[in-house]
């Protein structure tokens, strides 16, 4: 039986393509995953969090700049920081910066966290990607003025990248059509409404990858909780500014 392309398969279905399960890192990724900077706990986390099938599949590479928003306790800000080696920048960007992304950054220059604020991500360059990790259910749950973090964040994004840059979401996943205050009742969030807020601020959506998905997970506990706790349905999702957009 004729086999059908990704490709064609998402211009019949009319979404984004869904990128294989089984893309891998290439052997400088997996150095970088196996260095020694690396703490223990962060090489425990891997085989959940995948982080050079993550990266392989928002295309980061050497030399890139990248801002990485709300950073938390350094997770992905060491695995982007080696990844992008001493050509790239990587620039954490957040309400708040913690010691150890503080600590981190004092042995790699090519590290530059700050905290952010609503007015603007605050960086000196345009960049190629900008990348979030479990974060964007608690952009939900704050709001400046009329607007939730949500959609600042967003158009912050857009305006930080250059033209034909990349906007990388991954984050826990609620039911489908689940209400509104999943956000802060178990901190999920609805993928369809993710891409939806997302879209509306300009950007396309390129590809989902399902590298992240946990079947067992039922969607119905909170996050940090027993054993999805580590474990839960996530979604990624890849959007790109349009070429020609400033």
């Amino acid at each position: 039986m004729q086999r059908t392309t990704p490709l064609i398969l998402a211009a019949l279905i009319g979404t984004a393509v869904l990128t294989p399960l089984g893309a891998k890192p290439d052997a400088a990724r997996t150095a970088q995953l196996a260095s020694a900077e690396r703490p223990d706990a962060d090489k425990v986390r891997d085989a959940d969090r995948k982080p050079g099938a993550v990266l392989a599949f928002a295309g980061i590479k050497p030399g890139m700049k990248v801002i990485e928003l709300a950073p938390g306790g350094g997770y992905y800000t060491r695995v982007l920081s080696l990844a992008l080696g001493q050509n790239g920048t990587l620039y954490p960007r957040g309400s708040r910066i913690s010691p150890a992304v503080e600590e981190w950054a004092k042995g790699h220059a090519n590290t530059r966290p700050a905290v952010s604020s609503a007015d603007g991500l605050a960086v000196p360059e345009a960049v190629d990607v900008v990348w979030t990790t479990l974060n964007y259910h608690d952009f939900k749950n704050a709001r400046v003025g009329e607007r939730t973090l949500a959609e600042i964040t967003n158009a912050q994004a857009f305006a930080a990248l250059k033209p034909g840059g990349v906007y990388v979401v991954n984050d826990h996943a609620a039911a489908v059509g689940a209400p509104a205050d999943v956000t802060t009742t178990l901190h999920r969030i609805d993928e369809a409404s993710v891409i939806r807020e997302v879209e509306a601020a300009g950007f396309k959506l390129e590809a989902k990858s399902a590298l992240l998905s946990h079947p067992a997970d039922d969607h119905t506990q909170k996050v940090f909780e027993g054993a999805v706790r580590g474990k839960t349905d996530q979604f990624l999702l890849k959007f790109r500014k349009p070429r020609g957009k400033s």
